[in-house]
């Protein structure tokens, strides 16, 4: 090899060693999830769920945890795969579809037209995971979208321990998704009573 071509190689091979060193990690995606639950075969009651309000400090692409009282942490490699009020929206529709056996479920807006029998309006007041537990507060409102009847309304609040006091993120995930099941359960329950009066 010609002594002209000796620093051109070693500036290429410099540049391959920086370029590796310089790359990032790669992002980990993160979805809520719905409850497994047979198919629902029914068409009644017709369920309309939405809107659903999440605080501003949660509306980011990034995982959000309160570490202490004041203090949040942002995560930087740790991502929603959705828009999070998306994601609540989809797992309270799939969780209420099965809980109530019904397929007739719409999402907020719909048409006045096609009113629901009943609308389900979710405002998250805390979603939130430390090493011990995940909770979720939610003020929620089951009413009738054909003259705006309230049916009822209620503020739940829910934890659930996280397994060998850890946040990681696919448990948090996982831990959200089992408090979303359980307020939909609270929630199918009112809407159940309310149908056999």
């Amino acid at each position: 090899m010609s002594r002209q071509f000796l620093p051109l190689l070693w500036l290429m091979i410099l540049g391959l060693m920086l370029t590796g060193c310089g790359s990032s990690p790669p992002n980990n995606y993160y979805v809520l999830s719905a409850s497994k639950s047979t198919a629902a075969i029914g068409d009644t009651p017709a369920i309309g769920v939405g809107p659903i309000v999440v605080p501003e400090y949660l509306i980011r692409e990034n995982l959000v945890y309160n570490q202490d009282q004041n203090t949040l942490y942002v995560a930087s490699l740790d991502m929603w795969g959705e828009p999070l009020e998306d994601g609540i929206q989809r797992v309270l529709a799939l969780n209420l579809s099965g809980l109530l056996q019904t397929q007739n479920v719409r999402f907020f807006p719909w048409s006045p037209k096609r009113a629901p029998d009943y609308g389900v309006k979710v405002n998250i007041l805390q979603l939130d995971a430390n090493k011990n537990e995940a909770s979720l507060k939610a003020e929620w409102l089951v009413y009738r979208p054909i003259n705006d009847e309230p049916v009822k309304r209620r503020i739940s609040q829910l934890q659930l321990p996280l397994s060998l006091g850890t946040s990681e993120p696919e448990k948090v995930a996982e831990a959200y998704s089992k408090l979303l099941f359980q307020l939909s359960d609270i929630i199918a329950t009112d809407i159940e009573k309310d149908r056999v009066k």
